[in-house]
C-alpha cells in the first residue's frame, strides 16, 4: 500500500495510478480513525488498526497466576470451551501481578495473534485502559471473575463493548458475613475473625467491606479481628495463629478456602477443631470434603471451571459474530452457600483442587 505507483507513459498514463493511490491512502487513514494505541517497546504510541472481522482461531487468558489452584480451574474451563470450538488457546501467567498483567495485555493486542480475550485481573482498575484498546482493535473481550471498571457491586459491565462473566465481590462479601452470623448460632458474643485476602486489591478491599457490614450490624456478633490471610495454607495458618494468640476466644473464622485449610491446623493444634466454627471461600475439593465432613461449618462454592468455560464460550461465540448477553451471573452455575446440606442437597462435585 506504501509502494510508489508503476507508470510508463505520460501525463495521461500517470493520471489513473496516482488517483488509485490517493483513493487507497483515503481509505487507509479512515481505517485508522478508529483505532487503538499500542506502545512500542520504547513507550512511545502508535495506533493498532481495528482487525477485520474474521473467526476466531486463537483465545488469550490472562489468569490471576499459574501457580493459582483456582486460576487454573478457570484455564481448564478455557481450554474445554476453545478444544470444542477448535481454538487454540494460551495462558498469560502474571503471577499476580497487576501491572504485568496489564503488559502482557497490550502485547498480545500489538501481536494481532489473538481474535479473543478472557481476563482474570488481578485489578479491575489497572486493566481498564488496556481492555478498551482491544476493544477498539476488534478483539472481543471477557472479563471473568473479577469485574473491570471502579464498581464492585454490580455484574453489568463498565466498559462498552464488554461482557462480564461472574458475580460482584460485593455480594460475595455479603454471603460470607451471612454464613458468619449464621455459624455463630445463639451464642451470644461471638467472637468472630476474618481472613482478608490481599490488602492491596481492590476486589478484597470491596469484600472485605462487606463482610464486615454484615459482621458489625449483627448485635451479638464481635468481630475482634480482621488480617490478611491471603490465598496459600501458609499465610492462612500464620494468620490463623495470631488470631489465637491475640484472641483465644475466638468462635468463627472466615477467609479464603486456602486460607482456611491453613487455619484448621492452627485450630487443631489449639485442640478447638470442631469448637471454632471455620468458613472458606471457594469450592475446592479439599473445602468440599472439609463441610461434608463436619470440619468446616460452610464453604462458599465458586464453579470455575464452569465459569471459565461459560466465559470462553462467550468470548469465541462473539468474536465469530453471534450475540451473547453482556452479563452472566456464576451462580446461576450452582447453589454457592456451600452449607453441609446444600452440597449434598445439589451433590456438587468439587471443581478443582487446592
Amino acid at each position: 500500500m506504501n509502494s510508489t505507483p508503476f507508470t510508463r507513459g505520460g501525463p495521461h498514463m500517470r493520471a489513473a495510478p496516482l488517483a488509485i493511490a490517493v483513493v487507497v491512502l483515503a481509505s487507509l487513514f479512515a481505517a485508522l480513525a478508529g483505532t487503538g494505541v499500542a506502545k512500542t517497546d520504547r513507550g512511545t504510541a502508535r495506533p493498532v488498526a481495528a482487525l477485520p472481522q474474521q473467526k476466531v482461531t486463537n483465545i488469550a487468558f490472562f489468569g490471576f497466576a499459574a501457580a493459582n489452584s483456582f486460576a487454573q480451574a478457570t484455564w481448564k474451563g478455557v481450554q474445554q470451551a476453545a478444544k470444542a470450538n477448535h481454538v487454540k488457546a494460551k495462558f498469560f501467567d502474571p503471577n499476580f501481578n497487576s501491572g504485568t498483567q496489564v503488559s502482557q495485555i497490550q502485547d498480545a493486542i500489538t501481536s494481532r495473534k489473538y481474535q479473543a480475550f478472557v481476563v482474570q485481573a488481578n485489578d479491575g482498575n489497572a486493566v481498564v485502559p488496556v481492555v478498551k484498546q482491544a476493544i477498539k482493535a476488534g478483539i472481543k473481550v471477557v472479563g471473568e471473575f473479577t469485574p473491570i471498571g471502579p464498581r464492585y457491586d454490580t455484574i453489568k459491565p463498565q466498559v462498552p463493548g464488554l461482557i462480564f462473566v461472574g458475580e460482584a465481590p460485593v455480594w460475595n462479601g455479603t454471603s460470607l458475613g451471612k454464613l458468619g452470623v449464621s455459624a455463630c448460632g445463639q451464642k451470644n458474643p461471638c467472637h468472630v475473625a476474618y481472613l482478608e485476602g490481599f490488602k492491596s486489591l481492590p476486589l478484597d478491599n470491596a469484600r472485605t467491606a462487606a463482610v464486615h457490614k454484615v459482621l458489625k450490624a449483627a448485635k451479638k456478633v464481635d468481630l475482634v479481628a480482621s488480617i490478611e490471610g491471603g490465598y496459600t495454607q501458609a499465610s492462612g495458618l500464620k494468620a490463623a495463629q495470631d488470631v489465637l494468640q491475640a484472641h483465644p476466644e475466638v468462635d468463627v473464622m472466615i477467609g479464603s478456602a486456602q486460607a482456611i485449610e491453613g487455619a484448621q491446623q492452627a485450630v487443631t493444634g489449639a485442640g478447638k477443631l470442631g469448637k471454632i466454627k471455620l468458613i472458606g471461600n471457594g469450592g475446592s475439593c479439599q473445602a468440599v470434603a472439609a463441610v461434608r465432613s463436619g470440619k468446616w461449618f460452610a464453604t462458599y462454592v465458586i464453579a470455575e471451571r464452569s465459569s471459565g468455560a461459560k466465559a470462553a464460550r462467550f468470548a469465541i461465540a462473539a468474536g465469530n459474530g453471534k450475540k451473547v448477553p453482556s452479563s452472566f451471573d456464576t451462580r446461576k452455575l450452582q447453589n454457592p452457600i456451600g452449607t453441609k446440606a446444600n452440597l449434598n442437597r445439589t451433590r456438587y462435585k468439587a471443581q478443582y483442587c487446592d
